[in-house]
């Protein structure tokens, strides 16, 4: 995922924390706040395993994101990730990420 597509700064976090909607799936949450471009962050929290299973999980939610960037609708997203994501592979968590943005109605088409 390319740099100019991150959410990067607490205060950017924060700000789409408090005005977005959020949706959840078992091992995720999506929080969405429209915007003029398509900015993303990623948090994956202690709670969820060591700091390689929360790298591992954060590698895989950006490539299950990435995928589906294109079909998706401008705005702020942040992509949480819940305990449950540490014991999920790629599938189950891309599976979980589209169910959350179909819930939300975020794809285009």
């Amino acid at each position: 995922m390319q740099k100019q597509h991150r959410l990067r700064k607490n205060s950017q976090f924060q700000y789409v924390y408090r005005k977005g909607k959020s949706a959840g799936a078992r091992e995720l949450t999506v929080v969405y706040l429209p915007s003029g471009r398509q900015l993303v962050g990623f948090s994956v929290g202690k709670k969820v395993g060591n700091a390689v299973t929360r790298n591992l999980v954060k590698r895989r939610l950006r490539a299950a994101f990435q995928q589906e960037m294109p079909a998706l609708k401008n705005g702020l997203y942040i992509v949480a990730a819940r305990s449950g994501a540490a014991a999920a592979d790629y599938k189950t968590l891309h599976r979980s990420l589209c169910y959350a943005l179909k819930k939300h109605q975020l794809y285009t088409s």
